[in-house]
C-alpha cells in the first residue's frame, strides 16, 4: 500500500485508482454496532479489489454544537486509529469537524465527497446516519443524491442486545456505572487503558501489595473502584492477571485530583518507572472506599487480591 494508513483531512488526498468504500460516522468505542458498518467497507473492498476506508472526525461535532458540555469519549483517537488498523481498514480519515464541514447541505454532502474523492464507489453507514447543515440527511437522502454521482449506499441495521440497540451511549452509562462486563459485550472487545509507569511512593510495597502506578485521566472514567484486570508492556507477548483499583486513593491520600489506576499482579511482574503499559479491564469487584487506617486497607486488597484470583480461575 503506497499512501499513508491515516491522513488528517479529506483535502489534497491522492489515490490509487482503486474503488474506494467508505464507511462514515463518529465510530467513538468501535463497538459491535460500528463493527458491522466498518466491515461491511472492508469486505466489499476485498471482493472488488478495492480500499476499504474510514472517514471520522476529529473533535466529535459536539465541541462545535455544545462547547460548554461536549461528549466524553469513550476511547481517544489514538486507540481508534489503532483498533480501525487492527479490523483491517486500508485508509483512515480523520477530517476536522469544523463550521465550514457543519455547513455543507445535505443534498451537496456526497457531491463534496466525490469531488475529494474521485474513486469513491461506495458508502456504508448506520441506519441512523445523519449528515449535512443541521443533520438534516439521513439515509432515504443519501440514496436520493448517491444515485446520480454512481454512488452505492450500504446501510446497516442497528445491532441490538437483548431488544435493546447498542450505542456508545449506552456504553458510557454503562462505564460509570461500574458495569464494565456489560461495557465490554456491547464494545465487542475488552476496555483498555494505556499509561506510563509512574514512581510511587511504594506504600503497596510495604504492606505487602507492590503495584505498578499508572496515571490515567480519560475523557469519561470508569467508575472508581477496585477491579479484576489483566495487563502488559504496549505489544508484550502476554497479559498477566492482576487486581487494580482506579480512583483518588481516599485512604492515603487527603487531597489528590487526579485519579491513579494502581495494578497489583497476581503473580511477579516487572515493570519500571517510564514504561509503556496497556490494561485490559475484566469485572468491576467493588467500588473505590475511604478505610479507617492501613491494617483495614490491607485486609480489604488481601480480599480483592483472593476475589480477583476467583475470577480468572
Amino acid at each position: 500500500m503506497n499512501f499513508p494508513a491515516t491522513v488528517e483531512s479529506l483535502d489534497g488526498l491522492e489515490l490509487p485508482k482503486r474503488p474506494l468504500h467508505l464507511a462514515i460516522g463518529m465510530f467513538d468505542g468501535v463497538h459491535l454496532g460500528h463493527q458491522a458498518v466498518i466491515e461491511a467497507a472492508i469486505h466489499a473492498a476485498r471482493r472488488m479489489r478495492g480500499i476499504s476506508g474510514v472517514l471520522t472526525f476529529d473533535p466529535h461535532p459536539s465541541h462545535l454544537f455544545r462547547p460548554d458540555n461536549p461528549t466524553r469519549l469513550l476511547m481517544p483517537r489514538a486507540a481508534k486509529e489503532s483498533m480501525l488498523r487492527w479490523m483491517g481498514v486500508g485508509l483512515t480519515i480523520v477530517h476536522p469537524f469544523d463550521r465550514a464541514f457543519a455547513a455543507i447541505p445535505a443534498e451537496d454532502f456526497l457531491s463534496v465527497l466525490k469531488s475529494k474523492l474521485p474513486t469513491l464507489r461506495a458508502i456504508y453507514v448506520g441506519e441512523n446516519f445523519r449528515f449535512g447543515k443541521g443533520r438534516q440527511g439521513d439515509v432515504p437522502a443519501l440514496i436520493a443524491t448517491a444515485k446520480p454521482l454512481g454512488l452505492s449506499v450500504f446501510s446497516v441495521d442497528r445491532i441490538k442486545e437483548n431488544g435493546d440497540p447498542i450505542s456508545s451511549t449506552r456504553i458510557r452509562e454503562e462505564l460509570t456505572a461500574g458495569r464494565i462486563e456489560q461495557a465490554n459485550a456491547l464494545l465487542g472487545q475488552t476496555y483498555r487503558s494505556t499509561g506510563a509507569v509512574a514512581a510511587g511512593r511504594k506504600l503497596g510495597r510495604t504492606i505487602g501489595f507492590p503495584t505498578v502506578n499508572l496515571p490515567w485521566s480519560p475523557e469519561l472514567p470508569p467508575r472508581f473502584g477496585v477491579y479484576a484486570v489483566r495487563a502488559r508492556h504496549v505489544g508484550g507477548p502476554t497479559w498477566v492477571p492482576g487486581v487494580a483499583n482506579y480512583g483518588l486513593r481516599p485512604t492515603v491520600e487527603n487531597a489528590a485530583k487526579e485519579p491513579l489506576l494502581e495494578v497489583h499482579f497476581l503473580s511477579h511482574y516487572e515493570a519500571k518507572p517510564g514504561d509503556a503499559m496497556e490494561v485490559l479491564w475484566e469485572s468491576f469487584l467493588r467500588p473505590e472506599q475511604k478505610f479507617d487506617g492501613l491494617d483495614a486497607l490491607k485486609a480489604q486488597i488481601a480480599q480483592d487480591r483472593d476475589a480477583a484470583k476467583v475470577y480468572f480461575g
